[in-house]
């Protein structure tokens, strides 16, 4: 009972959680809140540019009361995850298709690789035009964010898969399906879940442009609150909520990731 695979999954779970939430861990942050309570406390920094821990904490916890944080953070936790799921199907469907297609790959490669430079943050007009000051306009916003990155890293992936395994495919009498479903699918994907795991979080640095179109609540626009109240006691305040989300989400991702491709860490 104790080498069978689900206790030995378990053990590598633990294993794995363990390593990545450390006592050294803990300490970087610790040195990193020592460093920032040292600057602000003894003027190295104005404290109207970074406020010190101790505003930022009484700013916590007076959004906490009189902002709707809790609601605020599902919000923002919402639209990006939907923004994710959009982005990450899009891009494999579309990434897959440029990638196998010779002839949509001349067509449209050299479009995507220069999206990559566009300022995403100005073409936020263009969603408003398409579908109004809506929820589906934030979302497709911060989808198309990540997908501009997505969709290259997609085609690259599908470019390193082995020759080798392919012209086995080939030898074996294996139809194009076939070696897409047991070759090219399979090892793209795998590889795949680490870039998704490092790009969605480009979603976040959207979010403030993304919440401004049509109020409707989130952390950016929180953000944006504080900017106009001159409060940045607020502002750092959703700053670190946005990272402690994003170091939770990271970690998810991870564990997801161990999970659904175990063969990469045997």
């Amino acid at each position: 009972m104790s080498n069978s695979p689900e206790n030995k999954q378990l053990i590598a779970l633990k294993k794995f959680l363990k390593e990545n939430l450390s006592l050294v861990q803990l300490l970087g942050w610790l040195i990193i809140f020592v460093i920032w309570y040292l600057i602000t406390n003894f003027g190295l920094i104005n404290t109207h540019v970074l406020p010190t821990p101790q505003k930022t904490l009484n700013a916590l916890s007076e959004m906490s009361k009189e902002d709707h944080l809790g609601d605020n953070i599902l919000f923002s936790v919402r639209i990006n995850l939907i923004g994710y799921l959009k982005c990450i199907v899009g891009a494999i469907v579309f990434g897959f298709a440029i990638g196998l297609n010779p002839t949509l790959r001349k067509m449209f490669s050299h479009q995507i690789n220069a999206l990559r430079f566009v300022p995403i943050t100005a073409m936020m007009g263009i969603f408003i035009a398409i579908s109004g000051l809506t929820l589906a306009t934030k979302i497709n916003f911060l989808a198309f964010g990540i997908w501009v990155y997505l969709v290259p890293v997609v085609v690259q992936r599908i470019d390193e898969v082995s020759n080798t395994h392919l012209q086995m495919m080939k030898t074996l009498g294996a139809s194009a399906w076939q070696t897409l479903v047991h070759v090219q699918w399979r090892s793209v994907i795998a590889r795949l879940s680490d870039d998704i795991r490092i790009l969605v979080g480009i979603s976040w640095t959207y979010i403030i442009v993304a919440e401004l179109a049509g109020i409707q609540g989130g952390l950016g626009s929180l953000i944006f609150l504080g900017e106009r109240q001159s409060n940045v006691g607020k502002v750092y305040a959703v700053i670190f909520i946005i990272v402690a989300i994003g170091i939770i989400q990271d970690l998810i991702f991870k564990i997801i990731d161990r999970i659904l491709f175990k063969f990469k860490y045997q």
